[in-house]
Order: C-alpha cells, then structure tokens, then sequence
C-alpha cells in the first residue's frame, strides 16, 4: 500500500487537475491519496478572514469567490449537468459551515488561532470533495474520510500541531485498512487534524506533507510518495544554474536541510514521523510518473565530491543586538528569545559574539521582530541594526562536516567572484553549511559554488 501526497501545486488548473485524476484512477487502486488545498485557495482563506472581520458585507463576496473557483473546475471536468449538480451538492455542506464560521468571526470582533486553523482547513475539505466528486463522475470507485471522522489526533497547538501516533494509528486502521483492502481508492484532507478535545488544529503552512507522512506510518504504508510539478531534489535551481542535475538519493537529514533552505518540494517536519519506521519518501513529477524521481531515506550514498546540492533562500533577513559582553553576561539571548516567541515570531537562527547577537528571520517577520525587540525594556542592548538586504545560500551534503578542505573549497569560490561573506555557520548541523551574502550576489555566488563541486570552477 502506498500513501501519495498530492500537493496543491498540482491542483491548479483544469489541465492539471484532469492529469491528476486520471493518474489515480489508472493507479490508484488499494492506495490512500493525501491532498493539499487547490492553488491558491489556503492563501484566500487566510487573507479573507480580515475581510470578514472589517465587514459582513464581504462574507457573501468571499464564498461567491471560493465556490466560483470549485464549481468552475466541476463544469470543466465532470461530464454532464446532473453530475455537476452533484458535486455541488456533496460541497455545499461545507460552504455553509464556512460561511458561519466567517460571521463568527465578524460578531466575535477577533481572529484566534483556533478560528484561523478551523477556516484554514476548508481548503483541504473542498479539494478533498471536489476530486472524490469528479473521480466518481468517471466511474471511479472512490471514498473519502475527513480527518475529524477518523480520529487524526493531534497534541492541540494551533497553527503549528503535532499527530499522536500511537492513537492516531489505531484510529486510522481501523477506518481506513479494510477500505485498502477492498482495493478502494481512498481520499483524505493534509494540513490538518483534531485534538483530544474536538478542535481542529493544523501542521502550519506546507504541512500537508508532514500529514502525509504521519497518515503513511500509521497505516504501515510500503512507501510515501510525494506528488509534485518538479523531478524531485536538483543540485541547484535550474533558474541560476541550468546544468543542475537530479539528485536521485538523499537522506532524511540532507532533505530536511534542503527544505530549510526554501526548496519548496518538502516540508522540513516530513521526517519525523518517519525516523523510527525508516519509511522511504519519493518525489514524483506528476508530468512524468514512472522517472526516477528522488528516493529520501535514513541513509543515503555519498557522492565523490560529498555536496549534494547548492541551496539559498532569498527571503530572509538579519537583526543585530549589539551589546558589551553578550556571551559573558547571563538572561541577554533569553530575553531576547522570549519576547520573538511572545510575539510569534520564528527564529530562524542565531549567532552570537562576545558583542552582538545576530537573528536570522523571514522576511515576512523582519520588522515586527525589530519593533518587538525595541519594546524590551530594560533594554539589555546599547543598539539595534536591521538587515533586510542579505540572502541565505548553503551547501548540503552527508559528510560535509567530515571531509576536510569543503569549507574551504565553497569559500574560495565565492571569493573569486568577488562576494563578500556576511555571516557564517557551520557545526550545528552535520549535513549543512550555510552563510549570509548581499542579496545582489546572491546568483553568482549559488552558481559560482555549484561550479565547484559539479563542473568546471568559473565566476558568472
């Protein structure tokens, strides 16, 4: 038995949509398909809760637009008005439940966490719906189950939950294997699942994946496969670099590292699950179903050269603490921990001197972390320096911190194109190296560096 995650990248238009189902009907037979929202939908979820909130007004305005994207694909897709008619009303159900969820909102004069998880999840009930209407439309023999009906279990923690696995498994197997094992094709909502108390609480953005792979080990799944528009892991971005190649083996390590750095093929929380199982993952394009693909595992072969791929992230910035002493005075770096946490802000990593603290965050985060940091009081600083003109660029490889002379290898490269290092750190993880450039440098040092390690050394 297979689980295959089937991202909303894939889930864009009709052209697309229509590929995907006709690969699942072909094989998707005694297999769980697990589904990201459609394109673009999670995204006006979000931002129509504001809306919503400013005036009521809006809230026929935003399921008008949500049911014309879904009802559109219908009319494209399924053959015939009655099946249309169908589909809609399998779906309307669910708007209808949205809809009070969003006049909820409007009349509490508030958006929590718990109401942002539960208006965020429709996205993947309606995909879920959608496709199980237009599969049945072709004669397919498909069920569906939502998370909340099948006891998806999760710790509670809005916006950024955890599956209980133990409890989860024994929910799963009981709703869904003898489904398997009448060779049924099943479909069922990631990003999302239930707590103990009844709440719906999701994995964060992307955590469809993560779902996935919880839903895989849970069930004893053979293998993940994780459908996307891609080939699988490259040595580089084809954008920068166009000789980058396929990376047909990685580990859990190097791919969670990959993910880190912004290759938006996997969420970093996939691995989890699977670290005591050692389930396998592969990535698949869904334009060509039988390549290779990536394969990810707990162990994977080492190339000659180590580097398995050049990675960056363009949309980060950096917060400079400065103050006497940092690492000699006790409470500076925890206060200033503290109060990102409080404010719900990612830390995306930390380097300290014995004068300055240095955050690195998401772009998105950036000035809200810096206006946070200004309200700490007493301030335990002397002065704060905000840096939005840097980007991210690392090398990942099993072995990395092993082989001598990489380090140097990666940096005399960049050094013959002129760029100059802004931060370095290397030794927290064994697989990665990352650094900070301008963020003007930023595609000369990627393919400076991919270079290297996979070509002839040359400065662009």
């Amino acid at each position: 038995m297979k689980v295959v995650k089937i991202g909303g990248s894939s889930l864009k238009d009709s052209g697309n949509i229509a590929h995907i189902l006709d690969l699942i009907g072909k094989r998707g037979r005694g297999h769980i398909f697990v589904l990201s929202a459609l394109n673009g939908v999670t995204d006006m979820l979000l931002a129509s809760m504001s809306d919503a909130l400013q005036n009521e007004g809006n809230i026929p305005g935003i399921l008008g637009r949500l049911q014309e994207k879904h009802w559109r694909l219908a009319q494209q897709l399924a053959p015939g008005k009655e099946r249309i008619r169908k589909i809609q009303r399998l779906m309307r159900p669910c708007f209808e439940e949205l809809e009070r969820f969003y006049y909820g909102l409007n009349f509490t004069r508030e958006i929590t966490p718990r109401l942002r998880d539960v208006i965020s999840s429709y996205g993947e009930q309606l995909a879920v719906q959608l496709l199980f209407g237009l599969l049945g439309s072709r004669g397919v023999e498909v069920s569906y189950r939502l998370s909340q009906h099948i006891g998806l279990i999760t710790d509670g923690k809005f916006g950024d939950s955890t599956v209980k696995l133990k409890q989860t498994a024994a929910n799963l197997q009981d709703h869904l294997l003898p489904l398997v094992a009448k060779g049924r094709i099943v479909l069922l909502p990631g990003f999302y699942g239930i707590s103990e108390d009844g709440d719906i609480t999701t994995f964060g953005r992307g955590g469809s994946d993560y779902a996935a792979a919880a839903i895989a080990v849970a069930l004893g799944a053979d293998i993940l496969e994780i459908w996307k528009d891609v080939p699988g892991f490259m040595s580089s971005d084809p954008k920068i670099v166009p000789e980058a190649q396929l990376i047909p083996a990685l580990s859990y390590e190097e791919a969670a590292e990959l993910s880190y750095f912004g290759a938006r093929i996997l969420h970093p929380r996939t691995v989890e699950p699977l670290r005591r199982s050692g389930l396998e993952i592969v990535i698949k394009s869904t334009m060509d179903p039988d390549g290779p693909g990536s394969v990810i595992k707990a162990r994977s072969p080492r190339p000659k050269h180590v580097i398995k791929s050049v990675a960056y992230n363009a949309q980060v910035g950096i917060i400079k603490v400065h103050a006497s002493g940092v690492g000699a005075r006790p409470g500076i770096l925890a206060r200033v921990a503290a109060r990102m946490t409080e404010r719900g802000i990612n830390i995306k990593s930390v380097v300290t001197s014995q004068t300055s603290i240095t955050l690195l965050l998401a772009s998105d985060d950036l000035e809200a972390g810096y206006r946070a940091l200004q309200t700490l009081r007493p301030r335990p600083y002397r002065r704060l320096e905000k840096n939005d003109d840097v980007a991210l660029v690392g090398i990942v490889g099993e072995g990395l911190a092993r082989r001598k002379g990489i380090a140097a290898r990666c940096f005399e490269a960049v050094a013959n194109c002129g760029v100059n290092v802004e931060m370095i750190s290397f030794g927290p993880s064994r697989v990665a190296l990352y650094f900070l450039v301008r963020a003007r440098d930023l595609h000369k040092t990627v393919a400076a560096i991919h270079s290297s390690f996979f070509s002839i050394p040359r400065c662009f």
